[in-house]
């Protein structure tokens, strides 16, 4: 009998040797397999970098500025609130373009721009506002009501912007006198000379530049016709392609962290001389 119960506990005792090792080797390779999966749960995202093109249109994008410009300060941003990075590189407009919507370069877009019909382009949710104003010389103002008034003007306007459908539909068709320049500040002057009747330009880009030292003597001859074009958006462009479109949706969802309204101004210059 006393063989029998000894039999048993040793019986009894091996079980629970065996369950015991089970569930230590059990946890124990848990302990392992979270050994290895750990490092990739708390490793860092991997932060990407968007290269885009610009041009200097100050104070909203510029080489020459601290910050790069107003739009470029908000774009990297929103980019740094999702864990990435800007880098910018700034050319003439049309090259700007040019190159952010080529496949065989770096860049997937160019900023800013403003929307318009593009099968090639994903724009991103607006990021700014820009007020489009004509300026002319205080001794020879514009007078019109409808947009087809200006036809009876010789209107400067810059090489490849957008302006407004209806005015660059004018244009196109032959019924707008213009002329093209490279540049806003040569518009200026060709105004304050009397070679245009008025120019289109940004509100904000026309108090930066006449801000500018030596300026004096022209902001004395110009000034803003009384009626403006159109308070335009602004955007970033993207190439509309899979790679585009995904860089697109992590920027407008960056855009939602940050408080872009107050960026935009807390990175605009002191522009108006007055």
């Amino acid at each position: 009998m006393l063989w029998f119960l000894k039999r048993c506990v040793s019986f009894v005792f091996s079980g629970l040797l065996c369950v015991g090792n089970k569930l230590i080797r059990s946890k124990f390779f848990r302990y392992q397999r979270w050994l290895f999966i750990f490092p990739f749960l708390v490793a860092p995202i991997r932060a990407d970098t968007l290269y885009l093109t610009s041009l200097n249109w100050a104070p909203y994008s510029s080489e020459q500025l601290d910050n790069k410009g107003a739009v470029i300060a908000v774009t990297r941003a929103a980019l740094k609130a999702m864990g990435h990075e800007l880098v910018v590189d700034f050319y003439p407009w049309n090259r700007a373009v040019r190159l952010a919507t080529r496949s065989h370069t770096k860049y997937l877009g160019y900023i800013p721009e403003y929307i318009f019909p593009a099968d090639h382009l994903a724009f991103s949710v607006a990021i700014g506002s820009s007020l489009l104003v004509i300026v002319e010389n205080k001794d020879n103002p514009i007078y019109w009501e409808k947009l087809s008034d200006l036809n009876q003007y010789t209107i400067g306007v810059v090489k490849g912007y957008v302006n407004t459908a209806e005015f660059d539909g004018m244009i196109a068709s032959g019924v707008q006198r213009v002329e093209m320049v490279t540049s806003d500040d040569q518009n200026i002057r060709k105004v304050v000379s009397g070679r245009v009747n008025g120019a289109v330009i940004d509100l904000h880009v026309l108090k930066y530049l006449l801000a500018r030292e030596g300026m004096e003597p022209l902001r004395k001859k110009i000034q803003v016709n009384e009626h403006s074009l159109v308070e335009k958006e602004l955007f970033v462009a993207f190439r509309n392609t899979p790679e585009g479109r995904r860089w697109r949706d992590i920027f407008n969802q960056g855009l939602e962290k940050i408080d872009v309204d107050a960026l935009m101004e807390a990175s605009m210059p002191t522009t108006n001389p007055h």
